[in-house]
Formats: C-alpha cells, structure tokens, sequence
C-alpha cells in the first residue's frame, strides 16, 4: 500500500468491513486501521465472549497485527449483549477514536450489530430479562415454528422482512412487540444511514470454491487447535444464546451420541458454508458497499481516501 495521505481535509470516516466468513476480514481490517493509524471496532457477536475463542474464529494477538481491537473476548459466557448495548458502547469508542485519528474501522459479520452503528438506534424498548428468559425456555420447549407463529399474528410486517430462521431476530421483535403492546414495524422509522460522520462499506468478494475450500480449510484448523475439548467445557451452557451457533450446536448433537465426530466436522463445514451464504445475501441488498478482492489494499486505501461525492 501507498504511505497514508493524512487525514487533512476528510471528514471523520467509519470504514466498514464486511463479508462472508473466513473472507479476510480481521486481517484486512488490522491492515487498514494500521495504515491510517486508528483502531477496530468488532461487531462479531460471537467473539464478544471470552471462551468461545476457538469455535468463533477470535483472532490471536499476533493477527492483530499490533492495532487496538474493542470487543473481543470481553464477555462472561453468561452475559448476554444485545445490538442496542452493544451499539451503545461502540459509539463511545467510535467518537474517541474519530476525535484522535479521524478514522475508525468497524468489522464483522453479524449484520444487525453493524447497522447498530452505521444507521443509529431506533427508539424501541431496551431488553428485559424477564420476558427473554421466559422466550428461550419457549424456544426450547417448543421450537422456533411456534415463536415464528406468534410473530405474524402480533406483527405480519416484521416477519415479513426478517430472518424468520435467526431465534435472536424473532424474539426480539417479539420482546418489542409484548413490551410495547405495538408492531415493532410500526415503531421501527427504518433503516436510514447517520449522517454525522462520513461511511465508506467494503465488502469482500471472493470466487465461490474458494471461499468455500477457506472454510473447510479453517473448520480442520479449529479442529486441531482443540475445537472439540472447547466445546466440551462448554456443554453445561448449551442452553444458553450464545452456544447456539455453528461449531457447537454440531458438537453438542457428537457428544448426545446423534452423530460421530466425522459427520459433526462435516455438519460444521456445510453450516458455515449456509452461513456465508446469508451474510452475501444481506450485503447484496444494500448497494452502498462496494465489492473487493480482500488481496486488493490499494485499492480499498483509495476509497477511503476519495473525495466524498
């Protein structure tokens, strides 16, 4: 990459680095926030916690490559972080490095933490504790159809338009609409992009087999670095939000005996794949990003240093 330019002249700039998983995004995120001397901010929700290193692919301090990174590994494996606490968090740090270094790069892949921070935060009701426990002893009783169900009768509008497969989206739009007594559509003013600072989106493009042949390659990595023992120490709290993610749901299913380890790693591989899949399709909705070869960092300099239009 070319020497940075100086941030003279430019707006105070969140980069956002999105794409499927095992794309590149750590590394070109450090590689950026290095150039331009700034930090990361990670909006990966499942490497907020502190025991799920391994299965969530947290990066190791040398992938860091020397950048302050926020929000890794920062949570107890009981503690639960919602969008709106997370975002409210991130934007302290956002405004602190912007303040000091102009630029700020935001990186992940759980889409609805990303739009936390570059669209702002709606005026629905905070989490209540009470009411989710009381949604996932639901969910596990009586399944995701049902949760699903309940959701078109209270609010059509919003299952119409999210995940219905994610248990997070669904009960949360159920939790504003029981806490509310009102559709979360009709309190949501959509997604409207902040204006109070200047957003450059890139997103990482990759050839299909290849990003696919990542993935496989990653999952054997994880597996060797001790996937299985981490998961293991991890089933007393299979129950909990957080486990229930690709990489332990198919470890857990190993070890009640439905499945050998083979066809776990095999599960694990697929899913993932299932996965990235969702994420590109979420990115592709939105044309502001602009689409890249994570190889390409000269490149991805350039946008952020362009005039904005």
């Amino acid at each position: 990459m070319s020497p940075p330019t100086g941030q003279a002249g430019r707006a105070p700039t969140l980069v956002v680095i999105g794409g499927p998983t095992a794309s590149g995004k750590t590394h070109v995120a450090a590689t950026l926030a290095r150039h331009f001397g700034t930090g990361v901010i990670s909006a990966d929700s499942r490497q907020f916690y502190h025991a799920m290193r391994i299965g969530t692919a947290r990066p190791l301090e040398a992938e860091l490559l020397g950048v302050p990174h926020h929000f890794l590994g920062h949570l107890g494996v009981e503690e639960t972080w919602s969008a709106g606490a997370f975002a409210r968090a991130a934007e302290l740090v956002l405004q602190e490095l912007l303040l000091h270094h102009g630029t700020a790069v935001l990186v992940g892949g759980s889409g609805l933490y990303i739009d936390a921070v570059r669209f702002g935060l709606d005026s629905l009701p905070q989490a209540d504790e009470g009411l989710r426990r009381r949604l996932q002893e639901r969910l596990r009783a009586e399944g995701l159809a049902t949760l699903t169900e309940e959701l078109h009768r209270l609010d059509p509008g919003t299952w119409e338009r999210i995940d219905r497969h994610n248990p997070h989206r669904v009960m949360r739009a159920l939790e504003v609409c029981l806490l509310s007594g009102a559709p979360m559509s009709a309190q949501h003013s959509g997604p409207v992009l902040r204006a109070d600072i200047r957003i450059v989106h890139l997103a990482l493009d990759l050839p299909r087999p290849e990003l696919y042949a990542r993935i496989d390659a990653r999952v054997d990595r994880m597996v060797a670095d001790g996937l299985v023992d981490e998961a293991r120490a991890l089933l007393p709290h299979r129950a909990l939000n957080a486990l229930r993610t690709v990489g332990y749901r198919e470890l857990f299913d190993h070890f009640d005996g439905l499945t050998s380890l083979n066809e776990a790693i095999a599960r694990i591989k697929q899913h993932t794949r299932n996965y990235a899949k969702r994420q590109l399709t979420w990115l592709r909705r939105d044309p502001r990003w602009q689409w890249t070869a994570p190889a390409d960092l000269d490149r991805m300099v350039q946008a952020v240093e362009a005039p904005a239009p």
